[in-house]
């Protein structure tokens, strides 16, 4: 992914500096504009955005730890995608300003007993918060426990996290791919499945590398190591480090057993026996603990190159120590030397173990989980423990896709001889249906055809159509084309013609009205104004069609609507000014025309035809001004 330093994501977080990055996602530095405090902002990579599964992880992620309230988790504060600028999916989490402890353990190896401890307490108590309300985090390792500055801890990455409260969208299995092969339980590994014991064992292994330096399990390829949590027992931390509290040295090879019914049930009992041990050891010690923060030396700042380190270093080194001091500081310890003698004895028992298991007399293969790999992954997998794979069936599965490996036989953890044969049952991927073309067939014809397919009949619903002819299909749902489940409902929409409305009688109605009403029942009205002597002005006279015919919408109707009386009798408009005699004559529908008796002429002193005299609207007047 580019960098998106610089960028302002979402309006609000101003992204300063990359801190890190995964094959997930790259964590910023970054300010939040609104509240103008530092940040952390998680951005996936821009091609996982486009994968719904990884996206549903990455937001599985934020809804985990915002269902927890504990100091030793870091807090999410936002989630959301970038709507403006470039396209993002981020989480938005508090800053911790420190080290992780894989660096930690990187600078100093070992951490002593009572340290190693307190740095336990409070992730044991964070995850003790997460079991209690039902959430996995899947993935403890020292990589995701961040150490402040000021001593505190805290569990990062919730992105394999599962539980009710944020439910859970990728199968058990194909988590096994994601989380850390040296800290997976024998469980993860075998069967794909994981509970809170899973949580203590990736615990207690974290633990034993807290206090040994080093991983229980090592080998050139993860297969090798996944094989040995399943099939041997992490050793004590007693056979690699002196003077461990008996108690303790119990409790951490009992987190780490096997069976996952021998270990601690969850965190929170895990969390209760080592702080009573913790309070053995130290009896004099405060009771009462929040375990918040645990005093830490401070790290050594990094340097870009070894070699700068190394011309930094050297130097001082040589002028300062003397030749006794430079004996003494190579001479090897005792305890180094039997520490090594005990690393020869350990190899020693696992070669010995190995030749026992795979070739001896014990040969026998437990082979972890390849469901939900490729069938090239499950073959690579497979073939290296020296075993075969047939595929003897394919299968149509939802949540598998295609191509991938559904289950096995026998099933992961079972016992098989060297050589044998793992028979596969293969996922063909979604089973999918194309919905057929029903449009423009009867209805009969279309539940003919659905009742042929894998598919079933659902609603048949009538609608008024002026296009599609009556009884015709005019659509499905879902639509002809779509690919669909076995089984899927396929609703009908069909056409009852064009819908017709009775025409009701307006006459003898105000028009105004009539031309409104049939206006607003979808008919193209055509009003017509005519004379009548009955019929007073304004009402309808006639309407054509008649009253009672059955009309489609957008049919054309005429209403006749009365202008009145097309005769007028001449009024008394004599001393009228010119002006206002016009007025009231063209008023009446009248012709006007004026005669000057002088140039001065104000008021009217002649009319023709008389005053009173019935005449047709329209008629000529003629008015004399004098």
């Amino acid at each position: 992914m580019s960098d998106l330093t610089g960028h302002l994501i979402d309006g609000r977080y101003q992204l300063l500096k990359q801190m890190g990055s995964g094959g997930m996602a790259t964590i910023y530095e970054a300010i939040d504009t609104r509240l103008d405090r530092r940040v952390a902002v998680k951005i996936m990579h821009a091609h996982l955005a486009q994968d719904e599964q990884f996206v549903e992880r990455f937001i599985r992620e934020a809804k985990a730890a915002a269902a927890l309230s504990h100091p030793n988790i870091v807090s999410v504060q936002d989630q959301g995608w970038n709507q403006s600028g470039v396209p993002a999916v981020f989480i938005v989490m508090e800053m911790v300003v420190g080290h992780t402890l894989r660096e930690y353990l990187t600078e100093r190896g070992t951490i002593p007993i009572a340290d190693g401890i307190k740095f336990l307490l409070p992730v044991l108590s964070a995850l003790g918060a997460a079991h209690k309300l039902g959430i996995v985090h899947r993935d403890i390792k020292p990589e995701n426990i961040l150490v402040s500055k000021e001593g505190r801890i805290k569990i990062a990455d919730f992105g394999l996290a599962k539980g009710a409260l944020i439910g859970s969208t990728m199968t058990a299995e194909s988590s096994v791919i994601l989380g850390s092969v040296s800290y997976l339980s024998p469980e993860q590994v075998s069967r794909g499945i994981a509970d809170s014991r899973s949580d203590v064992y990736s615990a207690a292994i974290t633990a034993f590398e807290i206090f040994t330096g080093a991983k229980p399990f090592e080998g050139d390829e993860p297969i090798q190591i996944a094989f040995m949590h399943v099939n041997s027992q992490v050793p004590r931390i007693s056979s690699l480090v002196d003077n461990v509290p008996q108690a303790l040295d119990d409790l951490i090879y009992r987190a780490t057993r096997v069976d996952p019914d021998e270990r601690p049930r969850d965190a929170q009992v895990f969390h209760s026996e080592l702080l009573a041990i913790s309070h053995s050891l130290n009896p004099s010690a405060p009771q009462l603990s929040l375990e918040l923060d645990i005093p830490i030396a401070p790290m050594r700042e990094k340097t870009k190159k070894r070699s700068e380190k190394i011309a930094a270093v050297e130097p001082t080194a040589k002028s300062s120590e003397t030749t006794d001091q430079v004996k003494a500081r190579r001479k090897v310890s005792s305890r180094v030397r039997r520490n090594r003698w005990i690393a020869a004895a350990l190899a020693l028992v696992l070669v010995v173990t190995g030749w026992w298991v795979l070739a001896g007399p014990g040969a026998s293969v437990k082979f972890p989980s390849v469901v939900g790999a490729t069938v090239e992954q499950a073959n690579t997998t497979l073939t290296a423990l020296g075993l075969e794979t047939t595929i003897t069936q394919e299968l149509f599965d939802e949540e598998i896709p295609k191509g991938r490996v559904l289950s096995t036989d026998p099933s992961a953890g079972d016992s098989i001889d060297p050589g044998g044969v793992v028979s596969l049952t293969v996922s063909k991927g979604a089973e999918r249906f194309a919905v057929p073309l029903l449009t423009k067939m009867t209805a009969d014809a279309a539940l003919k055809i659905l009742a042929e397919t894998p598919l079933r009949a659902g609603d048949v619903t009538e609608v008024f159509n002026a296009k599609v002819p009556k009884g015709l299909v005019i659509s499905s749902n879902p639509k002809n084309g779509t690919q669909v489940k076995r089984d899927t409902l396929v609703d009908l929409v069909v056409s009852k013609g064009i819908e017709t409305f009775d025409l009701t009688s307006y006459v003898g109605k105000n028009g105004d009205q009539a031309l409104n009403e049939l206006t607003d029942a979808g008919f193209n009205v055509t009003p017509t104004y005519v004379y009548d002597e009955v019929v007073m002005p304004g009402e309808v006279i006639s309407q054509k069609p008649a009253a009672g015919v059955a009309l489609p919408a957008g049919a054309q109707v005429e209403i006749f609507i009365s202008r009145g009386s097309a005769f007028v009798f001449i009024p008394n408009i004599l001393r009228y000014t010119k002006e206002r005699a016009v007025a009231v004559l063209e008023d009446l529908g009248l012709t006007v025309e004026v005669k000057k008796v002088t140039k001065t002429s104000k008021v009217v002193i002649g009319i023709n035809p008389k005053i009173n005299t019935k005449v047709k609207r329209g008629t000529t007047v003629t008015i004399t001004v004098g």
